[in-house]
């Protein structure tokens, strides 16, 4: 099983705070769809740092793959599974 705080070796990082209803969502996407991309994932609560809190504020959840940000507030399942599937990325800059 995923044990998303200590897999620092992550594709996806999920960047949520405690009590966020939103991020309780998102970490429900985000574990569904790794799983079944068998791809690792880690979340970061942003509160715990003042330069992330800064950073992403009000916007959280925040999703990155493999460091570039994917979408904030609501994780949409089928653009995250596409961009942890084998291949070209369609529409991605090489």
């Amino acid at each position: 099983m995923n044990e998303p705080q200590t897999q620092q070796d992550a594709r996806v990082v999920l960047f949520t705070r405690t009590g966020c209803h939103l991020c309780d969502e998102a970490r429900e996407v985000v574990a569904r769809v790794c799983e079944s991309a068998g791809q690792r994932w880690r979340e970061v609560d942003v509160d715990g740092d003042a330069g992330l809190a800064d950073r992403y504020g009000e916007y959280v959840p925040v999703v990155e793959v493999d460091g570039v940000q994917q979408g904030f507030w609501y994780v949409d399942a089928d653009r995250l599974a596409r961009r942890l599937a084998p291949g070209p990325v369609r529409g991605a800059r090489p």
